[in-house]
């Protein structure tokens, strides 16, 4: 088990927020009540970008198989949402399999996987789903090569940056993440870092000059 308490650097002056050694930032208390991931959340969440989700799920794949050094046999999403990147995936890779709390039914032609840490995958993929979890370091328990992850990236310019950023949502997004504090953390895992991208950026716009979605792809060392 991890004990969070000898992880933390400090804690930051927004209250309910520490700032962890690796440089992680982790919302240490739930203020009201931890979000409920319902069919009705997918649906305001993926399903208002209508057909720019499929585009995202081919920039999603494409940037997946040109990180990796072989190809890919079994695949698991977890959180695959209104599943649109398994039914891209289903076309192109032999399992496609996926992992969801909010009721929402797996694509046809897809396994659905009742426990994520159980059985063996090629690849693990959390797309806007890590920073959800009430304990990141579970997933050092997948048995799996590789895995993708894609997460709202957190620059963390000041606290004042950091207090008013559209990402930081209390009680939802529960983890923030920069790009050598996710590759510090994949690292004390057990993952090295095959390739970092922006693709998802193509769709969903920055709103400043500073990129919004950060994407990585690693691989059990």
């Amino acid at each position: 088990m991890i004990n969070f308490n000898d992880l933390y650097l400090e804690p930051l002056s927004i209250d309910g927020y520490a700032k962890l050694r690796n440089g992680l930032i982790q919302q240490t208390k739930f203020f009201e009540k931890k979000k409920e991931y319902t069919p009705e959340y997918v649906d305001k969440r993926y399903n208002s970008y209508g057909e720019l989700s499929v585009r995202m799920s081919y920039l999603r794949l494409g940037f997946l198989l040109g990180a990796l050094d072989k190809p890919v046999r079994r695949i698991l999403d977890v959180g695959y949402g209104n599943g649109d990147f398994l039914n891209v995936s289903k076309d192109f890779l032999p399992e496609c399999c996926g992992f969801e709390v909010n009721g929402y039914c797996i694509p046809e032609g897809c396994e659905f996987i009742r426990d994520i840490y159980e059985e063996e995958f090629d690849v693990v993929c959390f797309f806007d789903v890590l920073e959800h979890f009430d304990n990141i370091y579970d997933i050092k328990k997948l048995n799996t090569k590789y895995i993708y992850i894609s997460v709202p990236e957190c620059h963390f310019i000041s606290e004042d940056w950091f207090e008013h950023w559209k990402h930081r949502r209390p009680d939802e997004h529960l983890w923030h993440f920069r790009k050598d504090s996710l590759e510090a953390f994949m690292g004390e895992i057990g993952y090295s870092l095959l390739a970092y991208s922006d693709v998802e950026d193509a769709i969903r716009k920055p709103e400043d000059h500073l990129s919004n979605i950060l994407s990585g792809v690693f691989k059990k060392i």
